[in-house]
């Protein structure tokens, strides 16, 4: 039979990355579970954490989408207080990274700025987002 619950992602033989992966995974279809996606979600920040501090910046997007995907779980929750932290630590991570994960990270944070009714934060923080130049292809 066939598991699907949040410790099949971190099962033996499971690389950390497909762990993490896998939590995020898990937590995302059951979004409607509040504890259990939470749950799933705490854990996968902390292993991100865990590969972050062992190889910084070949896990630092990894990291800051756990961040983001939480608080926006937050945010649903009506939340905001609990998002916004997340939010901004995602937003740090990716600013020396720059493009599409700073993009999307100032766009998390500008949402929890607005649940938070601080309206001229939130909307300085889409203009930076909109500054941002998509790379050439």
């Amino acid at each position: 039979m066939t598991r699907n619950g949040p410790d099949d992602a971190t099962r033996k033989g499971t690389s950390e990355v497909d762990a993490v992966e896998g939590l995020l995974a898990y937590a995302q279809s059951r979004s409607r579970w509040g504890g259990a996606a939470l749950s799933s979600l705490s854990e996968a920040i902390a292993l991100s954490r865990t590969l972050a501090e062992k190889s910084p910046g070949e896990h630092t997007v990894l990291l800051a989408r756990c961040l983001r995907t939480t608080a926006g779980h937050l945010l649903k929750r009506n939340r905001a207080v609990e998002a916004l932290p997340l939010a901004q630590e995602a937003v740090a991570l990716t600013r020396s990274i720059g493009g599409a994960p700073l993009v999307v990270a100032l766009t998390c944070l500008a949402s929890a700025y607005e649940a938070l009714h601080r309206y001229s934060e939130a909307a300085a923080t889409l203009a930076e987002a909109d500054e941002i130049t998509p790379p050439d292809d």
